[in-house]
C-alpha cells in the first residue's frame, strides 16, 4: 500500500539518537540548545525554541504575544484544528476567515474584514507547503497594530519573494511529525527575532520555571522559582538528535518532493477531471502536501467513489482539512455554522491528497498518476 505520506529515516539517524541513549543526558541536555540554533540558521532568525509538538509551538506562540480572554485572533478555515485551538487553549476567541478558492491560502481581503477592536493576532497557514501573501498580512498587521503569526507546519523550506519560511511573521510555528518535512517523531519549533518572546516562550515550555533543571544542577542549586503559568511542553535531546541528524538532509528531502510535486503538476493539468492547487510565481513551495480538486460530476461515486477506487489500486488518500468551524466543538462552543466561510467549505467538498514523500519510488509515482488516469478516463465511458 502506498501511503500519503511517511518519514525517511537512516542509519545516520539511527546512530544519532543511539548516541544520545549511551550519553548522560537523554532530555533538557546539549543536544536541546544544538537543534535550536542549527534550526534557526536555517530559516534566518536569531531564535528557535524546541517544543514537544507543533501544536505546542502554536500555544506558546500565543502565550508570547500575550493573547487571552477577550481576545480575537484570526484564523483560516481550511487548516488543522490545531490553529485555532491554541488561541482557545487562551481563553481567547478564534476568528474564522475564508480562503483563496485557487490556493486555499487566508485571503487578506477576508482577514481585514474580520479584524475589530479585540483583534491581537492574526495566524496565515502556509497550507500545502505554500506560503500565504506575507506582504499582504504584514501590510494590514501593521496598519492595525496587531502580531503576524505563521504556522507553516506545511513549510519548512518554503520561501516567499526569495525570504525564508519561518522569518516572514513575528512568530512562526512548525511541526515536526513524521509526516512532515523533517521528524523528530513528535516535535515543534518557534522561530522569532524577539529575544523577549523566546524568553518567555522557554519559560511556558518547562512549567514557567524561571531556570533549567541542567542550569541547576551544574550550578550545584536545589532552588527554583515558578514565575508564572506553564506546560511540560520540553523536547528530548533523542528528538532533538534525530532532528539536528534530519535537517542536514533537509535540501534532498525538500528536492524530491518538488520532483514529484512537477510531476504531478505537469500531468494533472492535462487530465480531465482534476485540478491542482494554484501556486504563485514568487513563492518557492515546500509540498508538503500535494492536493488535487476533484470534478465531482466527472467522478463516479464522488469523492468517496474515488477514495475507494484509489484504495482498489493499493494507494491511500487522504483530505486535509474538514474547516474547523465546522467541527463540533466549535459549533457548540462558537456558534460557527455552515455559510460562514463558504469558500474553503465549497472546496473542502471536493480536495484530495495525492501520496508524496521523499522515499517515494518512481515507480510508486506514475502509479498513482496512473490510478487517477484510469479512474477518470474510465467515468468517461
Amino acid at each position: 500500500m502506498i501511503p500519503y505520506g511517511k518519514q525517511s529515516i537512516d542509519e545516520d539517524d539511527i546512530r544519532a539518537v543511539v548516541e544520545v541513549l549511551r550519553s548522560d543526558w537523554l532530555t533538557t541536555g546539549p543536544r536541546v540548545s544544538e537543534f535550536e540554533q542549527a534550526f534557526a540558521d536555517v530559516v534566518g532568525t536569531k531564535e528557535a525554541v524546541a517544543v514537544n509538538s507543533g501544536t505546542a509551538a502554536l500555544h506558546a506562540a500565543m502565550f508570547a504575544l500575550g493573547v487571552g480572554p477577550g481576545d480575537e485572533v484570526i484564523v483560516p478555515a481550511m487548516t488543522f484544528a490545531a490553529t485555532a485551538n491554541c488561541v482557545v487553549f487562551q481563553g481567547a476567541t478564534p476568528v474564522f476567515a475564508d480562503v483563496d478558492p485557487g490556493s486555499l491560502l487566508i485571503s487578506p481581503r477576508q482577514v481585514e474584514t474580520k479584524i475589530t477592536s479585540r483583534t491581537r493576532a492574526v495566524i496565515a497557514v502556509d497550507y500545502t507547503g505554500h506560503p500565504a501573501d506575507y506582504d499582504a498580512l504584514r501590510s494590514i498587521s501593521d496598519q492595525h497594530g496587531i502580531a503576524l503569526v505563521a504556522d507553516a507546519c506545511h513549510a519548512l523550506g518554503a520561501s516567499y519573494r526569495g525570504r525564508p519560511a519561518g522569518s516572514l511573521a513575528d512568530l512562526t510555528a512548525f511541526s515536526f511529525h513524521p509526516v512532515k518535512h523533517i521528524t523528530t517523531g513528535e516535535g515543534g519549533m518557534v522561530t522569532t527575532n524577539h529575544v523577549e518572546m523566546a524568553k518567555k516562550m522557554r519559560l511556558f515550555r518547562s512549567h514557567g520555571i524561571s531556570s533549567g533543571f541542567r542550569e541547576r544542577e551544574q550550578q550545584g542549586s536545589w532552588y527554583y522559582e515558578m514565575v508564572d503559568l506553564g506546560f511540560n511542553y520540553r523536547m528530548t535531546d533523542i528528538q532533538c538528535a534525530l532532528g539536528i541528524s534530519q535537517l542536514r538532509k533537509l535540501p534532498g528531502f525538500l528536492k524530491r518532493r518538488r520532483e514529484i510535486a512537477d510531476r504531478y503538476t505537469k500531468v494533472f493539468s492535462s487530465v480531465c477531471g482534476v485540478q491542482p492547487l494554484s501556486v504563485r510565481e514568487d513563492v518557492q513551495h515546500a509540498y508538503h502536501l500535494y492536493v488535487v480538486k476533484l470534478h465531482l460530476a466527472q467522478c463516479e461515486g464522488g469523492r468517496e467513489g474515488f477514495f475507494r477506487k484509489m484504495q482498489e489500486r493499493g494507494i491511500r488518500v487522504n483530505v486535509h482539512y474538514i474547516p474547523v468551524h465546522l467541527h463540533p466543538f466549535y459549533r457548540k462552543r462558537f456558534n460557527t455554522a455552515p455559510g460562514l466561510c463558504p469558500v474553503a467549505e465549497e472546496e473542502y467538498e471536493r480536495i484530495v491528497s495525492l501520496p508524496i514523500y521523499p522515499a517515494m519510488k518512481d515507480g510508486d509515482m506514475e502509479k498513482v498518476i496512473s490510478a487517477v488516469a484510469e479512474i477518470f478516463a474510465s467515468n468517461r465511458t
